[in-house]
């Protein structure tokens, strides 16, 4: 049996798996990043778990992976602007730090990788994975490497402009998939429509405090009947739906995932989202056709994506 270590190097917290070759997770250990301090002391809190790992359950892993936010290329973090890395040599650190040899990527194509070899597009050729969380990420794997283009900065879903001078995205640019398609992004539009809309059951759901909104609250809402929650989940799916299409029309991905907190909401979101992209990612002599799904795993596809690294 061999085994690897692959650590997911958030903007919070650090998670490192020890992973068996058939990607199955036998031990996990966590850490706080403590952002922003100097990566010489992330990179030593990295290893210490790396270590941790091994001694605790008396083996030794072969390799060790990372998905680390930013652009990555070559082994170097170019940029990471929650960790305040700049042009950072990760890979050659972590090598020195645990004398083993180390992978490295962008975190969004880890975790993609991840459901890839062992999660919800397990088996397919081709695959993109979206995650609706804080912004929009994911990645695109095609036989099994990750298209991250020839600068290290391809793969960014969430920033393609779907409506031209649009929302304001935290990137800078107006219109992004990002600013329609976030949970962020959603939470936002919720609370805008709530102070346009004080007879809102929205306002009952958190107990008066808008701060309570969440990606979850318009859903639970529409659910109520509430005719204001409708209109934003109907928007909401529009535009994530519209989204989806042009990932599709320009990829012809076997399998698309959904992963985020959003994603919970299954079939009910999924449905209507497969509607809308299907109605604009086909000529309708097509088939088949992309299979839309949610994500297997949710808080440790990075784990096991970094662990597959082989690059």
């Amino acid at each position: 049996m061999k085994y690897a270590i692959g650590i997911d190097l958030g903007g919070t917290g650090i998670s490192a798996g020890l992973v068996d070759n058939g990607y199955v997770i036998l031990d996990k250990a966590t850490l706080p990043t403590n952002a922003p301090r100097p990566a010489q002391e992330i990179a030593e809190d990295m290893a210490r778990l790396a270590a941790q790992l091994q001694e605790r359950n008396g083996v030794a892993a072969d390799r060790v992976g990372i998905g680390s936010p930013g652009i990555i290329s070559g082994g170097i973090v170019r940029y990471a602007s929650n960790l305040r890395f700049e042009n950072v040599p990760l890979r050659a650190m972590m090598e020195e730090l645990t004398g083993l040899p180390c992978r490295l990527g962008n975190d969004a194509n880890v975790a993609a990788l991840g459901e890839y070899v062992a999660g919800a597009a397990r088996g397919a050729q081709s695959f993109v994975m979206v995650t609706l969380g804080t912004g929009v990420g994911g990645g695109i794997i095609v036989r099994g490497k990750i298209i991250e283009g020839f600068n290290g900065a391809g793969g960014e879903i969430g920033h393609f402009v779907l409506h031209p001078n649009g929302r304001q995205c935290p990137c800078g640019k107006k219109g992004c998939f990002e600013a329609y398609c976030s949970a962020s992004a959603l939470a936002s539009e919720t609370v805008w429509q709530m102070r346009l809309h004080p007879e809102s059951i929205l306002w009952k759901l958190t107990e008066g405090d808008p701060s309570r909104v969440n990606g979850k609250t318009a859903f639970d809402a529409m659910r109520a009947g509430d005719p204001v929650g409708e209109a934003i989940v109907k928007e909401f799916i529009q535009n994530l739906g519209l989204g989806l299409s042009n990932i599709v029309m320009l990829l012809q991905p076997e399998v698309v995932a959904l992963g985020g907190g959003i994603s919970r909401e299954g079939e009910s979101l999924l449905a209507p989202v497969r509607e809308v992209m299907e109605a604009n990612a086909y000529f309708d002599t097509v088939t088949p056709r992309t299979r839309l799904v949610t994500a297997q795993f949710f808080g440790d596809a990075g784990i096991v994506g970094a662990a597959a690294l082989d690059s």
